[in-house]
């Protein structure tokens, strides 16, 4: 039983680095974001579809290690997987590579509360069934309910 995971690319432009030719740290929170949608879109959940189904997923906590910088034009591969799925929430884990080089630069988390429009939280399991089985029957650090 694996976990559930995407692999993404993305390009840094030039709007995306600082004055020291890096990239702005703030960019890979958003690189996060694109490794996230891109992983529910991989597996029928894109974003607008859990919005039709009355289900919000607002992160709550984030976390990021830089190791080493990105660079304007480099081609970043962003895997991102399910880390951990509970009764209302779920973390994923993300890790941010060259893609040439497979060179390790960003690890990153977000946890993600399941609410509802208003933001009031609500069990995964009943807010959106069919998500929360696909991610608990492939999560292998799975809470009990």
């Amino acid at each position: 039983m694996g976990k559930i995971g995407h692999k993404t690319e993305i390009r840094v432009i030039y709007a995306d680095t600082d004055a020291m030719s890096v990239v702005y740290h703030s960019n890979y929170f958003k690189w996060f974001e694109v490794g996230r949608t891109e992983l529910l879109r991989s597996i029928g959940f894109p974003y607008s579809r859990l919005e039709q189904e009355g289900v919000r997923l607002p992160v709550i906590e984030c976390g990021c290690k830089y190791i080493k910088p990105a660079v304007y034009d480099d081609l970043l591969a962003i895997t991102t997987v399910i880390k951990e799925v509970k009764a209302a929430s779920f973390v994923i884990e993300y890790e941010i590579c060259r893609k040439d080089t497979g060179e390790r630069l960003v690890t990153g988390f977000t946890r993600h509360a399941v609410t509802n429009h208003d933001l009031k939280p609500l069990r995964f399991k009943a807010a959106a069934p069919e998500l929360y089985n696909l991610l608990f029957n492939n999560d292998e650090s799975r809470s009990p309910e």
